[in-house]
């Protein structure tokens, strides 16, 4: 099939790499509670809106010269539904749009300041990919959107790239690609590049590279005090680490300073099956996994797909090799399963893949997550509960997509991480290969929401259930990907949580990240066992 072709079947149905990179920013957030009594930190205000408060907070914006627009205003109208899921558009009091890192230091003092009055809560957006409500918004509150700071600059001297935490990938590789550079980073076009990173991130380059995060060399933060600090290797060595899947815990990000290596064209594309061939795309994906460390050049990603446009369940395989060779023999395995429908694999660059994996707006979506060992059985495991889940949905109005997805978590990840200053993310605990699951659903219609969002909960509780019955399971849960109700932070085990805890009550004292910024996964709500 030409690759127009398997572009236009792709950009029919939402989502169909659902978050290689999500957003996760800035940006995922629990349900908001008070912190706990023996919290390092102060206790959340209550919660109250009223008209008068709209024009304290936003005018303390506006006293100190920063760019608010408000609700009619098109600059508004346009950020609000520039966030890819339906279900995450909140309608804030104003947005501020900082063009650089002062005026984002002005935007937190001006808050911070103004809170010792009234209450002024506060929300961080980088790119606006994660799904639900209030990760990268607020409704009664203030937004920053950091889609102004956006540029991508090449150094070559220190083979760095730096990054604005409001960029896209596309832009990042498009500006790269020129130079003949690469750095690991997210792997649809439209995905914010701070949000990726602060969760963790997963990319084509991981087996050779680490987590997205293990690629930065520098953080440029505005502190809850409102000032501009660095972090790196040497200077503030523990918020580098704890920058590093700690999500918004800590301040905002407003640089980050990417290693830049050889990069040029690549292998990659999409291959489509039936999903009568399962049984071997399944025995392929392990065995795949199983030899990366063989041949580190390699990713490969597997979605089972239904939806309501094809009213059938099709395979989605992405291949990718990050070397201009085509058919390399790590996929031969897969290549050697007959039948596909659709092939799309060419040489080319990044930015022309990250097109191409794009998911399409929309709809309301939800991604939710989990982790295992590379055993054949939950893998089958997960597919028999997308069958029996298609029973569930079908009785939903409208159009609507679910996707399971494998990808693996492998333990020369980590290998990379230590190399690099480390993570939080505590994948160096696990001594086996691990497959990354995502469910992913996109529906339209509010009303649906409970139910496309309970289904989905049962398949992962399941899934759980099945993975450990059987010796399995993993605790990790990738928090780019995470629900709101899931607990990433706690999963990346005791001695990271503490570290997180530290940096944050060591570099937020008075805990703005905390109460002031509800949306986020807290490290004020991590009770500790």
């Amino acid at each position: 099939m030409r690759l127009e072709t398997v572009t236009a079947l792709l950009s029919a149905v939402p989502g169909i790499y659902s978050q290689y990179c999500a957003d996760a920013a800035a940006a995922t957030v629990t349900e908001w509670a008070a912190a706990p009594s023996d919290s390092l930190f102060p206790s959340a205000y209550d919660t109250r809106s009223s008209n008068s408060l709209t024009s304290f907070c936003c005018n303390a914006l506006a006293d100190v010269s920063l760019a608010v627009v408000y609700p009619g205003e098109a600059p508004y109208e346009a950020s609000v539904n520039s966030y890819w899921s339906e279900a995450a558009r909140l309608t804030p009091q104003c947005i501020a749009q900082p063009h650089n890192v002062a005026e984002v230091a002005r935007a937190v003092t001006a808050l911070v300041n103004a809170n010792k009055t009234r209450q002024c809560q506060f929300a961080v957006r980088s790119g606006g990919h994660t799904t639900w409500a209030g990760a990268a918004n607020i409704e009664d509150g203030v937004t920053i959107d950091l889609s102004m700071m956006n540029s991508t600059t090449y150094h070559a001297k220190n083979n760095t790239a730096a990054v604005l935490p409001g960029a896209r990938w596309k832009s990042v590789y498009s500006t790269l690609d020129a130079f003949g550079v690469a750095v690991a980073g997210g792997r649809a076009s439209t995905v914010g590049v701070a949000g990726l990173v602060l969760g963790g991130g997963n990319s084509f380059y991981a087996a050779r590279k680490g987590m997205v995060c293990d690629n930065v060399v520098q953080f440029e933060v505005v502190t809850g005090r409102g000032e501009v600090i660095y972090a790196n290797n040497k200077t503030n060595s523990d918020l580098f680490q704890a920058l590093k899947g700690g999500s918004n815990n800590f301040g905002i990000v407003t640089r980050l300073d990417l290693a830049t290596f050889e990069g040029g064209n690549l292998w990659g594309g999409v291959v489509t099956y039936p999903n009568s061939t399962t049984p071997q795309q399944l025995q392929a994906m392990v065995n795949f996994n199983g030899k990366i460390k063989e041949d580190p050049y390699g990713s490969a990603i597997g979605i089972w797909q239904y939806s309501t446009s094809t009213n059938a369940t099709i395979i989605i395989n992405a291949y990718e090799y990050t070397k201009p060779v085509e058919k390399p023999a790590a996929f031969d395995e897969f290549y050697a399963i007959p039948g596909n429908t659709s092939d799309s694999m060419r040489i080319t660059n990044m930015t022309d893949i990250t097109i191409e994996l794009e998911q399409a707006a929309g709809y309301r979506d939800t991604f939710i997550t989990l982790t295992f060992q590379n055993d054949v059985r939950v893998l089958q495991k997960a597919i028999d509960l997308h069958n029996i889940l298609v029973g569930k949905l079908i009785s939903a109005s409208g159009n609507w997509t679910m996707q399971n997805m494998f990808q693996p978590i492998l333990t020369v990840f980590a290998k990379h991480s230590v190399e690099n200053g480390g993570n939080v993310l505590g994948l160096d605990r696990f001594s086996e290969d691990l497959v990354l699951f995502q469910t992913y659903l996109a529906w339209n219609g509010a009303k649906q929401d409970d139910f496309f969002q309970s289904t989905g909960n049962w398949l992962i509780n399941e899934l759980q259930a099945y993975a450990q019955s059987i010796g399995k399971a993993n605790p990790y849960i990738y928090l780019d990907y995470a629900y709101k109700t899931q607990k990433p932070l706690e999963s990346y085990g005791k001695d990271n949580v503490k570290k997180i805890r530290a940096a944050a009550k060591k570099y937020d004292p008075e805990g703005v990240f905390q109460t002031m910024v509800p949306g986020g996964f807290k490290i004020s709500n991590v009770r500790d066992k």
